[in-house]
C-alpha cells in the first residue's frame, strides 16, 4: 500500500501546477479527485448529483463547486465542497498536488485537487447535492471495458470529442456513465499516476505529457477569450 501511494505522489508532485493558473479572469470552481488503495490497488471516488439539482442532475462528478468569498485558494474550495457534499472532513485528506485545470460549461476556471482518503470512509451524501458515491478502480480510465468517444462543440466553435466510459458497479448493482469533463480529469489523472498508453485516443502528446496538457488548456482558454471579445 505505501509502495503504491509513495509512486503516486512522487509523479502526482512533478505535475503539481500550483497557482500558475489561477490569477485567469475567469469564475472560479475546484474539484476534489480523492484518491483511495483498495485491494492493493488505486480506486478514484466519484459522486452523482442529485436529482433535485438545476445544473447537470443526475450526473456523475466529482466533490466540488464554485470558490466563495471565504476561501483562500482551490484547495480550500474543494475540501469545502467535499464536506458539505459527502461529509468528508478536510484533516482526513491528504492533499498532494492541483493538476491542469479545465473550462466547464458555464465558463468556470475549474482546478481538479488531488488527495488521499482512507480507504475506510464512509460518505454521508447530502441528499439536496448528492444521491450516490462509488468507486472506480483508476486503472478503468485508461483500460475500459465500456468506452466510446461523444462528438461536441467547444464552446468558441470547434468541433471535438469527449471521453464516456460506462462503467459497471458490482457492490450498487447498477451501471454509471462517466464523461465530459470529470472523465477529462479522470483520464489525466490515470495518465499521470500509470504512465501508459490508454486502448483509446487522448489528445496530448504521452511523451510530454504536462508541456501538452497545458498547452492543450491555454488553446481552449484562448479561443474562449477570442470568441468573448468578439462579442463585445
Amino acid at each position: 500500500r505505501q509502495s503504491i501511494k509513495e509512486t503516486a505522489r512522487r509523479r502526482l508532485r512533478d505535475f503539481d501546477v500550483g497557482d500558475k493558473f489561477s490569477r485567469l479572469p475567469l469564475p472560479k470552481a475546484s474539484v476534489l479527485l480523492p484518491l483511495l488503495v483498495r485491494d492493493g490497488t488505486l480506486h478514484l471516488l466519484l459522486t452523482v448529483r442529485s436529482m433535485q439539482l438545476r445544473r447537470s442532475p443526475g450526473e456523475v462528478c466529482f466533490p466540488g463547486g464554485k470558490s466563495e468569498a471565504a476561501d483562500k485558494d482551490e484547495i480550500d474550495t474543494a475540501l469545502r465542497e467535499a464536506k458539505e457534499e459527502v461529509g468528508l472532513q478536510p484533516e482526513k485528506v491528504e492533499v498532494i498536488c492541483r493538476l491542469v485545470p479545465g473550462i466547464d460549461k458555464m465558463n468556470h476556471l475549474v482546478t481538479p485537487v488531488v488527495g488521499f482518503i482512507e480507504d475506510t470512509f464512509q460518505a454521508t451524501p447530502n441528499p439536496d447535492e448528492v444521491s450516490d458515491v462509488f468507486v472506480v478502480p483508476l486503472e478503468y480510465f485508461l483500460k475500459p471495458l465500456n468506452y466510446k468517444p461523444l462528438p461536441y462543440k467547444t464552446s468558441s466553435g470547434y468541433f471535438s470529442w469527449m471521453h464516456c466510459f460506462t462503467y459497471d458497479d458490482h457492490e450498487h448493482k447498477t451501471s454509471f456513465r462517466i464523461w465530459g469533463l470529470t472523465a477529462h480529469f479522470a483520464v489525466f489523472l490515470a495518465l499521470v499516476i500509470f504512465g501508459k498508453r490508454p486502448t483509446f485516443e487522448v489528445d496530448y502528446d504521452l511523451d510530454n505529457l504536462l508541456s501538452s496538457s497545458e498547452n492543450n488548456f491555454m488553446n481552449l482558454y484562448a479561443s474562449l477569450y477570442e470568441r468573448k471579445k468578439s462579442n463585445l
